[in-house]
């Protein structure tokens, strides 16, 4: 089929999309309609955290579809339950409450915190969050976000989100009044431009929530699941959050998402949370099968491999073509491009790549957040083979833009 034949006409247009239609994909590799390969470290946004249809998520859907899609969150089901315990096992949080996104994961956390606020803290329901944090699409996380213009794009915010300035921790302590419930942050900013909290800073916010009785939430719908070479992010900075969520990696690919919390913080009483597929087994067969995949001996010390060699190779590049700094942890990694160029690499990167050597018919998937800044969210089992075609490609399309 040509593009014109495809019916795009019937989806809303949100995004400008190029022209191509995704078709597979394998790994690292995405193929599109016209037999077109693209080495991809987007991922969906770190989505697919083992790359694209791995063999574990196609048989935890084959084996889980037959026997139980699902019963209702209303019921236990023998899947979810699984999934929450080796949740809890590996972590220290104590319960799990399902979702289906980390901006409903993050929903979930505002609300928890809120009641927990009502319950235990005299009605305080402010939430401290962060300059250049992103949150979720929904109303309440586009206004616990810190992304700029998102104040203004469906105003009224929903109100009780004072904004600091992440690794300032004097910008925290100033906005602690008796209204507040807790310090809500990413370990590292991944829409922000992948900016990571200290480990001092990350102590010092759970002194402050200790100190005042404030809840400490750490947003891991970016940060979890092995993105930055351990299990969880929280686990790289020596601090315990009494809340935390999960989306993204944890469904490698399909719409799941988590929120976790410690037993205190669990004051949610029937009938204050829910949702039709919270929990559904198929999905909670796949959460199992990545997590399954990530626990096994080998998996986090290659993820901190591939992360030191990438922040290498990146560095390298940098000083050979005069950018920025280089920045991250783990696979979740940031290159300063010390120009607005970022939107012209990216389309350059996919589009017209293929006429490089050693790209024949193929292309290379980059993420820009920010106009002077590339992302990188390789699949966790990225190769150090295709980090360096990526760093090829990349080289290329520096020189050719």
């Amino acid at each position: 089929m040509q593009f014109q034949d495809f019916p795009t006409h019937a989806l809303m247009n949100i995004t400008a999309r190029p022209a191509a239609v995704f078709t597979h994909g394998e790994g690292s590799w995405l193929w599109d309609h016209t037999g077109k390969r693209y080495l991809d470290f987007v991922q969906g946004w770190a989505v697919n955290a083992l790359g694209h249809s791995p063999p574990c998520i196609i048989e935890a859907l084959a084996d889980q579809a037959p026997r139980l899609i699902t019963p209702s969150p209303a019921f236990y089901n023998e899947t979810s339950l699984a999934l929450a315990e080796q949740l809890t096992r590996n972590s220290c949080l104590d319960q799990v409450f399902f979702a289906n996104s980390g901006a409903e994961a993050n929903e979930g956390a505002i609300k928890l915190a809120r009641k927990w606020g009502r319950v235990r803290k005299g009605g305080a329901y402010e939430i401290i969050t962060f300059i250049n944090s992103f949150h979720g699409r929904t109303l309440a996380t586009m206004s616990a976000s810190g992304k700029p213009g998102w104040d203004t794009m469906f105003a009224p915010q929903v109100p009780g989100f004072p904004k600091a300035v992440l690794n300032d921790a004097d910008s925290v302590a100033a906005l602690i009044t008796d209204k507040t419930v807790a310090i809500m942050l990413e370990p590292v900013q991944g829409e922000g431009g992948v900016n990571a909290a200290t480990p001092e800073f990350m102590r010092t916010l759970r002194e402050l929530a200790d100190h005042h009785g404030l809840l400490l939430i750490c947003d891991e719908v970016q940060t979890g699941m092995g993105r930055l070479g351990t299990l969880f992010g929280y686990q790289q900075f020596g601090v315990e959050p009494d809340i935390m969520t999960l989306g993204k990696g944890i469904g490698g690919g399909v719409p799941l998402a988590a929120l976790l919390a410690k037993e205190d913080a669990c004051v949610f009483e029937h009938g204050d949370q829910g949702g039709t597929y919270n929990g559904n087994p198929l999905m909670a067969a796949v959460g199992l099968a990545v997590l399954g995949e990530m626990l096994k001996p080998d998996f986090l010390p290659s993820v901190q491999a591939a992360g030191e060699y990438l922040s290498q190779k990146l560095t390298a590049l940098s000083a050979a073509h005069g950018l920025g700094a280089e920045r991250g942890l783990g696979l979740l990694r940031a290159l300063e491009l010390g120009a607005e160029r970022g939107a012209a690499i990216v389309t350059h990167a996919r589009d017209a790549l293929a006429g490089a050597p050693g790209w024949e018919n193929a292309g290379l998937l980059l993420n820009s957040p920010r106009p002077s800044l590339l992302r990188f969210m390789p699949a966790l089992t990225v190769t150090h083979g295709e980090i360096d075609r990526m760093i090829d490609g990349l080289d290329q399309t520096l020189r050719a833009t």
